[in-house]
Formats: structure tokens, C-alpha cells, sequence
């Protein structure tokens, strides 16, 4: 019996709820008071279920999505590419995207960032946690389903030709992986990430705002 992505690569773990909850409430305030909330190619659902927001939905290609989707956290299953059509012009103010713009291609992510622009209402936060090839290029295609390559200064120029402004940027935000076997303790995570410098951190964090003054 065939296998799925998740099974061989991004299997469940307990542990990394654990680790999404303190970034969840470290990125809190990056999200308005009242938003709408979309996540896309949320997986097991850890960011988007920890998002203190009055609407949250979840979408991905994965049925299983709708297993862990927590009560009050909208469930779309489905090409992202479509469900993002589907949802309707400025619908949201922040679009979450975790490990999620690398597994396309150049070709394929030009009409897709467009997409997510659309999407956001004005001043609408998109927010990214991504690999960082600069710390991360012994691993970064260990994951078979990587397409496309980005640096922390490449990914916010590719942001900025699309039509955002940069609000934030951690170029070493996060390990590359979470399958490590140290432990994943709240108060751990909480510590690493106040580091002035994250050892292991081959993952960035962008915080990107939808300029208002670009035309439609």
C-alpha cells in the first residue's frame, strides 16, 4: 500500500503542539484584535488551532486536516491554489503559511502570491515561516517535495515584487526540523526564542503587509 507525504515524511508527534503553542503566542501580536485567520497547507492544524482569532480556517490538500482541525477552526480540503480562489477578494486579514511557498515551483508561486495579495483586505498581514537556504542548504532537499530555493533576502525581494511591504523578518527564526530527539518543553522554546542568536535555526520567519498603494 502506498504511503503519503505525511506518512513518510511529517508524521504526527505529540511534541509539536507543544512547540506551536509558544510560537503561536509569540507571533500573537503580529495578528489584530478581531481578525479572520487563514492558513494555508496547515497539516496537522498546530499554528492555526493555537491563533487567538473570532475566525480561523484551515486548508490543505490532505483529507486528514479535518481530523485535527480543533473545534471552531473551519476545515477546507483541496488544491490550496483552489480553495484561495474560492474564498473571494480581501476576505482575510492574515494568511498564515508554515513550510508551505517552497514546495512549488518559481512558475507556479508568481500567479499563486498574487492570489494570496487578492485575498488579504487592505493592510492585510501575510506571515511565513519558511527554510532559509543561506543556514540551511545541507538539508533543505531532504524533504523530496521541495521545488523552489529562497534566502531570507530572496523571499522578501519576491514579496515586495508582489505587491507587500516588509514588517518583520527573522532571517534564523526556528530549526529546519522538529524531529529532533531533545526535549520539547514550553519553557524551552519560550527561552530559544528570545536568543539574540538561535543555534540550529535554519528556518526564517517573514511578517509581510499588503501594500495598499499597489493597483489591483
Amino acid at each position: 500500500m502506498a504511503q503519503t507525504y505525511h506518512d513518510v515524511h511529517l508524521s504526527e508527534d505529540p511534541d509539536r503542539k507543544i512547540v506551536w503553542i509558544e510560537i503561536a503566542h509569540y507571533l500573537s501580536g503580529f495578528i489584530p484584535e478581531g481578525a479572520s485567520v487563514l492558513e494555508l497547507g496547515a497539516g496537522y492544524c498546530d499554528w492555526i488551532n493555537h491563533v487567538r482569532a473570532p475566525e480561523r480556517v484551515a486548508t490543505d490538500q490532505w483529507e486528514g486536516i479535518e481530523r485535527y482541525a480543533s473545534p471552531g477552526v473551519k476545515s477546507v480540503v483541496g488544491d490550496v491554489r483552489e480553495s484561495l480562489r474560492s474564498f473571494g477578494p480581501k476576505r482575510f486579514d492574515v494568511i498564515l503559511a508554515s513550510n508551505f511557498f517552497e514546495h512549488f515551483t518559481h512558475d507556479e508561486l508568481e500567479p499563486l502570491l498574487d492570489c494570496v495579495r487578492e485575498r488579504l483586505r487592505e493592510d492585510g498581514r501575510l506571515i511565513a515561516i519558511q527554510p532559509n537556504f543561506r543556514y540551511a542548504y545541507r538539508r533543505y532537499f531532504d524533504d523530496y517535495t521541495h521545488r523552489a530555493v529562497f534566502t531570507d533576502l530572496s523571499f522578501q525581494a519576491f514579496l515586495r515584487a508582489k505587491g507587500f511591504r516588509i514588517l518583520h523578518a527573522e532571517p534564523r527564526f526556528l530549526p529546519l526540523t522538529m524531529k529532533s530527539r531533545l526535549p520539547k518543553w514550553g519553557w524551552l522554546v519560550r527561552a530559544y526564542l528570545r536568543l539574540p542568536v538561535r543555534p540550529l535555526a535554519g528556518q526564517m520567519l517573514v511578517v509581510a503587509q499588503r501594500d495598499s498603494t499597489e493597483g489591483d
